[in-house]
């Protein structure tokens, strides 16, 4: 199997010693990855950490091994990173990384791209217009406005259909067309990437007890309604809308495969709240493979030696598998 492309993320943050850590669980049963990144950075880094980590630069990832060494595509930083303080001068490395992993992924030399965190604030003196990782890599791969984001956890999955955008601007952009092709999308990725032959797509509302008829809200009757019903028109196995905060409980996950929330939140905060450290965020609707760990650069923690690299496993793990049957 091709290996996996790894991105540095935020030098200043925790993605250095998730990779060095997840090289260390991975090594001896895979899936196999090269890490786009500085390789002196990581040899440093593996060193201050006390991670014995054997580094292999490599000039393409056909040839690079993994039980021995990790590989390193080499991306140069312009200057050593401070752990916990982000440099605007590594800005165009960072982007650098996540353009090159795309274009491999692109051409078939890796079967997936999987992003360690970013912060977007820290990228946007480099000419970042991005509002995330999800909008950069659809523009990469020419599939701007198909894309969606998707949150899977052991317990759960969800989409929000409306994503990086402020609570009262989530709210006045969604419509009946964005929530259908978010559900289109969802639907099609579930059979083809996750094996799910008949997915249960459950829709959440917006309001309060899903709009109580409409005495809390229209959005339910004038929105979220049109939309199921088309749905199910065409196939679908949908139900909904259901109320937000009873469709998250043991019992009503259930009965569904995914969910399809409103607005960011709605979404992630119960899968997250979940299990944080196995959340793995999957982009939908690219002609590539793309994973990452559900959290960011946590600079609070950089350079300590104790950030958690079970995330990052588990989306090196997923993507691997949506490769497999890709």
């Amino acid at each position: 199997m091709r290996p996996l492309a790894l991105t540095m993320g935020d030098p200043a943050g925790i993605g250095g010693e998730l990779t060095l850590r997840a090289w260390h669980a991975l090594r001896a049963t895979g899936p196999a990855f090269v890490a786009l990144d500085d390789p002196d950075r990581l040899a440093a880094l593996a060193d201050r950490l006390g991670l014995a980590t054997p580094i292999a630069t490599v000039a393409t990832p056909e040839a690079a091994g993994f039980a021995a060494a990790l590989p390193v595509l080499p991306v140069r930083l312009a200057v050593a990173p401070t752990p916990g303080r982000p440099d605007p001068a590594n800005a165009p490395a960072i982007i650098a990384a996540i353009e090159q992993a795309t274009r491999y992924a692109l051409a078939g030399a890796v079967g997936a791209v999987v992003t360690n965190p970013i912060n977007k604030a820290a990228l946007y003196d480099a000419g970042f217009a991005y509002p995330g990782h999800t909008e950069f890599l659809a523009a990469l791969t020419g599939a701007p406005g198909r894309q969606e984001m998707l949150l899977a956890g052991p317990e759960l999955r969800v989409v929000p259909v409306t994503v990086h955008a402020s609570l009262r601007d989530a709210i006045a952009n969604l419509t009946t067309a964005r929530i259908l092709a978010a559900a289109r999308t969802t639907a099609a990725a579930l059979r083809r990437d996750f094996a799910i032959p008949h997915p249960r797509l459950a829709v959440a509302g917006l309001n309060p007890h899903a709009g109580e008829g409409g005495a809390l809200g229209d959005e339910e009757t004038r929105l979220i309604e049109p939309a199921i019903a088309a749905l199910r028109a065409e196939g679908e196995d949908v139900s909904g809308p259901w109320p937000p905060d009873t469709m998250f409980t043991a019992a009503a996950r259930a009965r569904y495969d995914v969910a399809i929330c409103m607005y960011h939140d709605q979404g992630l905060i119960p899968l997250k709240t979940l299990d944080m450290a196995q959340g793995v965020n999957v982009t939908l609707g690219l002609p590539i493979v793309r994973t990452s760990p559900d959290h960011g650069t946590a600079y609070d923690i950089a350079g300590q030696g104790i950030a958690d690299p079970a995330s990052l496993i588990a989306a090196l793990r997923l993507a691997a598998a949506i490769a497999a049957r890709r």
